[in-house]
């Protein structure tokens, strides 16, 4: 189970959301568009290797923000992975 702080996270690239990404518990996507990684909530990080083939897509494209206009003047890919919860983490080692 996802902390609260962390279902507001994008499990593809680990941008913050206002609206949890998969709901409040993290098991009931909207179905939404994130603005960094274009990622579709319940589509594309539906299991783990979909978040892995995702962010491995969105990273070798030069982690290009999905809709520019919302990318943070100071924005940092580093920083921003680092917020991706543990569990969605784990088995990534090595990419």
């Amino acid at each position: 189970m996802l902390s609260k702080k962390d279902v507001n996270i994008c499990r593809v690239c680990g941008l913050w959301h206002d609206e949890p990404p998969w709901g409040e518990e993290g098991d009931t996507p909207t179905f939404n568009i994130c603005e960094c990684c274009g990622t579709e909530f319940g589509y594309e990080d539906a299991t783990l290797k979909a978040i892995v083939a995702s962010r491995t897509r969105w990273l070798s494209s030069g982690a290009k923000w999905h809709i520019p206009k919302f990318k943070p003047e100071n924005w940092s890919v580093e920083e921003q992975l680092q917020q991706i919860p543990s569990n969605f983490v784990r088995q990534l080692i090595g990419l």
